[in-house]
Order: C-alpha cells, then sequence, then structure tokens
C-alpha cells in the first residue's frame, strides 16, 4: 500500500501519513493486488459472514485483504458497521418505471448512515499513529459517525458544524456521543479549509473526504453490494453527490473488483445533486476543465448542502473511468421521492432520495434505458432529519404530492369505520 498523489503522481509510504501532497494535489491510496487469487477471496470473505464478535463480523473488515492489510488487528475500532440491506419494492420501480431496481439502505449503519463505513477505517488509522483527537467539519453524518467512533475507541472528537441550514438531529446525535461541537458561521467549505490550515497545529486528525484513509473504507460499500449479489453487478450504481466521497470510493471499490477479477464488468456511475447545490454537475454538464464553487450554496437536502466539494476530481476520475454521467434534481422532486421511499417501509433521509429522484429523471430523459437494472445508494436514516418529515405531510406544502395527514378523531366505532 502507498499513498500516490492525484495530481502530480509522487508516491510516498502510507506511514509516512499527509492528506496533501506537496503540490497541492489529494493523496490516494494504491494497492498492489497482484498476489491476490480472485476465488480464495471469494471464499475468505463468504466464511467471514458467520463471524460474530470479532472484527471480521463488519461489512468494512471483512474485506480486510482490500481495505487496509497492514493495519494491526490490535487498532480496528468497530461496531460492526455495514452489514446493511438491500432491496427491491414494487412501488420503488413503479415510480421511476425501471425494470429492476435495487435499494442499498446504508442508513442502516450503526450511526444512521454510509459515513460508518469510511469512518471506522479513518479512526482505527489515526489510532494506529497515535492520535488521541479527531476532527472534522460537518453538515451532520459525517459528525455524528465520527463521534460515536472516538467515543468506542477512547478518544476525543471536535466537530466544526455550520449554523444554519443542517438537520439539528444530527447535530442532537453528534452531542449526545459526547463530541465537543462548535457552531462556526458560513458554509461546510469554511471549516474544511479551517481545518487544511489548523489541524495539524492543533494535534487533530482529520476524518473529512480530504482524508484518503475513509475513502479506502467507504469502498467497501460496493464490495458488500457485489457480495451480496454473487458478483453480479447492475448496470448502474447511483450515488448522491455532496461532498463526493462515496461517489470517489464508488468508483475505487469498483476498479478494485474489476482488477482482481470479481466482477466482469464495470457498472456505470451516476451522480446526483441537488439543484440549489449543484457545482459537480454544471461542470460535467457544461463540458468545464474546472470546477466553479459555488459560494451560497442551498438545497432542504442539507447533507448536500456543499458548494465546494472536495473530492470532486476524484470524483470526475470515477466518473470517466465508468463512463458516468450526473444529473441534478430539484428539492422537490427530491422530497417526493423521499415520500415514496419512505412509504415502501425502507425510510430515509432527503439527500438519499435525490437518487431515486435522479434515476427517474435520467430514465425519463431517455438517458438511462428502462429495460436497465441499476442501484441506488440510500445514505442516511428516516430520522436524520424529522423536521423535513414534519414539513412534507403536516404543513401546507403544495409540493407535497404524497402527504399523509394525521387524523384526528372520536374514538367511536362507526367514526373509525369511516376511515377503514
Amino acid at each position: 500500500m502507498k499513498l500516490v498523489c492525484i495530481e502530480c503522481g509522487k508516491s510516498i509510504s502510507y506511514d509516512n501519513f499527509s492528506y496533501y501532497c506537496e503540490c497541492g494535489g489529494l493523496f490516494d491510496i494504491v494497492q498492489d493486488f497482484h498476489n491476490h487469487d480472485a476465488e480464495r477471496l471469494k471464499r475468505l470473505f463468504n466464511e467471514r459472514l458467520s463471524e460474530r464478535m470479532t472484527p471480521y463480523a463488519s461489512g468494512v473488515w471483512r474485506y480486510k485483504e482490500l481495505i487496509f492489510p497492514e493495519l494491526p488487528e490490535e487498532f480496528i475500532v468497530t461496531k460492526y458497521e455495514g452489514n446493511t440491506g438491500l432491496y427491491t419494492h414494487q412501488l420503488i420501480q413503479d415510480y421511476i418505471g425501471m425494470r429492476k431496481i435495487y435499494l442499498k439502505a446504508q442508513s442502516e449503519n450503526p450511526s444512521g448512515s454510509f459515513k460508518d463505513n469510511g469512518m471506522t477505517v479513518a479512526v482505527s488509522h489515526g489510532k494506529s499513529l497515535g492520535y488521541k483527537k479527531f476532527t472534522c467539519t460537518s453538515t451532520g453524518n459525517t459528525s455524528s459517525s465520527l463521534a460515536m467512533y472516538a467515543s468506542i475507541g477512547n478518544s476525543d472528537s471536535y466537530i466544526f458544524v455550520p449554523n444554519k441550514d443542517i438537520s439539528m438531529n444530527k447535530v442532537l446525535q453528534t452531542i449526545a456521543y459526547g463530541a465537543h461541537v462548535f457552531s462556526i458561521p458560513g458554509t461546510y467549505d469554511d471549516g474544511i479549509e479551517f481545518l487544511e490550515k489548523y489541524s495539524e497545529d492543533l494535534g487533530l486528525y482529520v476524518c473529512n473526504s480530504i482524508n484518503p484513509f475513509r475513502i479506502g473504507g467507504q469502498k467497501s460499500i460496493i464490495y458488500e453490494i457485489a457480495q451480496y449479489l454473487n458478483w453480479n453487478l447492475p448496470d448502474w450504481i447511483v450515488v448522491p453527490g455532496g461532498a463526493l466521497s462515496n461517489a470517489t470510493a464508488l468508483g475505487k471499490g469498483l476498479h478494485d473488483l474489476f482488477t482482481l477479477g470479481l466482477i466482469d464488468k464495470l457498472p456505470r456511475i451516476a451522480i446526483i445533486q441537488a439543484e440549489g447545490a449543484s457545482p459537480f454537475h454544471q461542470m460535467i454538464d457544461q463540458k468545464m476543465k474546472e470546477l466553479i464553487p459555488d459560494g451560497s450554496p442551498y438545497t432542504r437536502a442539507s447533507a448536500l448542502n456543499i458548494g465546494n466539494p472536495p473530492s470532486w476530481k476524484k470524483a470526475k476520475h470515477a466518473l470517466k473511468e465508468t463512463n458516468g454521467i450526473t444529473a441534478s434534481v430539484s428539492d422537490t422532486e427530491i422530497l417526493n421521492a423521499k415520500a415514496i421511499i419512505d412509504r415502501s417501509g425502507i425510510g430515509c433521509e432527503p439527500a438519499s432520495a435525490a437518487t431515486v429522484a435522479g434515476l427517474r429523471k435520467l430514465v425519463d430523459q431517455q438517458k438511462i434505458d428502462k429495460d436497465e437494472t441499476a442501484l441506488c445508494i440510500l445514505t442516511g436514516n428516516i430520522l436524520k432529519d424529522t423536521d423535513a418529515l414534519k414539513e412534507y405531510h403536516s404543513e401546507d406544502n403544495m409540493v407535497a404530492t404524497f402527504k399523509n395527514t394525521l387524523q384526528a378523531t372520536s374514538l367511536d366505532y362507526k367514526t373509525i369505520q369511516n376511515y377503514i
């Protein structure tokens, strides 16, 4: 394993850790898979499905040989993350108008979001380096995940959250896990800039997506999907695009599986952003070479409320390698798609629903064929943003196509009979 700069190609040893190269580019983890045998790995991963109360019971560390083989087990901080549900539902397929759709509910992770897949690896790596203090800036899911793992690992976490346009459910969850939480003026991007400047002086280990070990952990999501589907992946993998770490990680995971011969074709990736925070989609759609940051992003899907995604170059590479595409969807489209996902019994936070909304739009635009197969990543739990649920189902909101109101009634047989 080594760290390679995505800009200049310079490589350094993984234990000589740095987030950025001297040229300013982000580092990426590169592993040598030449000595691995695909069939042996399949058998090993299947055997570990029966593990209990060991690191290999985790849906991340089950794939340790592909994630972080050099890490001594004593440093692994895990809550048996991963192992999340893979679902199909006729209501979703009818809404999108597509033959076969899978939903990967990363919302079922211990802290309620996909961030746990990456955070277990980042915190474990930080512990191996001797860090006791961990940090991130976050719109919510990263903060609650980091706070949970830091506490499990008997360490401290220092969290910076924007003081507006975020879900308080996530902030309260972070506080409950014992983190030191700072409400800051400005945006997620301002918090990232601060940590880039001062984290080293403050003795803080950064767990945002600039950290290649967090990306390395998140790629386990695609490993798990492939294993569940007997190593036969669908035509499309659809992900929401905020900081773009998820798209980056899944792209890396697909590359690994294809290189190893565990899969025989690369699915295409579709990255979906909210219209009010879509600098990456605009760059791809307008065929620009560089991303132009949005200084005042806003979407009701608060986890996507990022105007300068730090992983955009890596995500662009993932799109190129998989012949991927992008789309942007309105908040109305996101919230209506969320209502359908919730009604299916699976549920998700608003940002997750961007995948279903985006897939529906791409099918309508005939950019994705209705006879193809697709998998949508659901990134966060339905209870991550209860204000969104209240606004959609309780308030006088014309965008709520699938509103389900609370019925106030007397406890009388004939009255109840009228409702049933």
